[in-house]
């Protein structure tokens, strides 16, 4: 029998994505011991943290197995049957976030039905389980529609832009259950990340602008550029307000429109963020540390910038997997740049990494942003 003993606490995080990979530094340093629950030992996160243990996140009996010794469960991602996380809490496991909250970021529709009861911002929505319900809800509010996935769905997946009652029936044929949303002609689209601990401490980060290419972020810049301050208080206040009125414990993620008529609630997350990876180099606290000081119940960090500006820009597989090969350029061209791999396969528009550049000047830094993102992935010039 082993006579190991964890020195710090422990932290169990299900699934073992680049989320639960990028968790793994932080956690060394603030001495807490890092466990996931990994489908496949070549997974993102298995391959660097030396307590993965195998097994399936949707078998409760695994679960259950993987909660045992740890002092905080969470999440990487948001698929855990919900009565699976109820079953862990009435065994006395913590688990951060709780079913109750965590259920806003797995089903759309009680996502919309929730933050309309508390006065947040929405667009109008409608559950629907037919054309003929699209066509009604067209009729009140015009077309296009947006159609949505209840459940799963990200980067652009589960979404339908539907302009006609034909577009309408083509998204139903995916043989998923559909809500429908008014189409919110918006101007950009901005993100706020907001950390909340199980005694009620929150912080929020700035406010960012992402910018999207095929329903992808290919880039997040922090702060947004020439937000109103105004609106960009009104944005940190509606995002606190949801992590307090769900009762979210460790970080959320609110997408938001800015449209001419004011923010609009697009999506929410209860995890890191892709819109959070710029704080890694760029705020006093990462995403990720605040992540586990959240659920932990440890003073909050600081969520200040580290830079006036700060860029990421995500890196998306091409045709030549071997980026390795044009680090050296990369890294003697710009050594200010920072590179992170995930530890996945390379296939064509997957997130494989991403890049942050600090600066004074926003284009300035976009452009050493970007420079190296087009390099490493095409081995192309900008």
């Amino acid at each position: 029998m082993s006579s190991y003993r964890p020195i710090g606490p422990v932290v169990g995080m299900v699934g073992a994505g680049q989320l639960a990979r990028m968790t793994q530094q932080p956690a060394i340093a603030l001495g807490v011991e890092l466990r996931v629950l990994a489908n496949a030992p070549d997974e993102s996160a298995a391959r660097v943290i030396v307590d993965t243990r195998i097994g399936d996140y949707r078998d409760l009996s695994d679960l259950r197995d993987f909660a045992k010794g740890c002092d905080a469960i969470t999440f990487d991602h948001e698929h855990v049957p919900t009565e699976h996380i109820r079953a862990l809490a009435a065994d006395g496991f913590t688990v951060h976030p709780g079913a109750d909250a965590l259920v806003h970021a797995q089903d759309k529709a009680v996502m919309r039905e929730r933050l309309t009861a508390i006065g947040a911002p929405c667009p109008a929505w409608a559950r629907v389980s037919g054309v003929e319900d699209v066509t009604r809800f067209a009729g009140e509010h015009g077309w296009p529609v947006v159609l949505k996935a209840v459940r799963g769905g990200y980067d652009g997946r589960g979404v339908w832009v539907c302009r006609t009652a034909e577009e309408a029936a083509e998204a139903f044929a995916a043989g998923v259950p559909l809500m429908a949303e008014a189409f919110v002609p918006f101007e950009r689209e901005l993100a706020v990340l907001v950390a909340r601990s199980p005694h009620g401490q929150g912080v929020s980060y700035p406010v960012v602008e992402t910018v999207q290419q095929d329903g992808i972020c290919v880039e997040v810049l922090a702060p947004a550029p020439g937000l109103d301050p105004e609106r960009a208080a009104q944005a940190q206040n509606i995002a606190l307000r949801i992590a307090h009125e769900l009762d979210v414990t460790g970080l959320l993620a609110v997408e938001l429109f800015d449209s001419g008529a004011g923010l609009v609630v697009n999506e929410l997350a209860m995890r890191p963020h892709n819109s959070g990876h710029w704080t890694i180099e760029g705020a006093r606290t990462s995403q990720f540390e605040q992540h586990l000081r959240a659920v932990l119940d440890l003073p909050l960090g600081s969520p200040a910038m580290a830079a006036p500006v700060v860029v990421m820009a995500n890196l998306l597989g091409g045709d030549d997997p071997d980026l390795f090969k044009r680090y050296e350029h990369v890294m003697a061209h710009d050594p200010g740049v920072k590179v992170h791999f995930y530890g996945k396969q390379v296939r064509p528009g997957r997130k494989i990494g991403h890049v942050t550049a600090l600066g004074d000047d926003l284009d300035e830094v976009r452009a050493r942003a970007r420079h190296a993102a087009v390099y490493l992935t095409t081995g192309e010039y900008t």
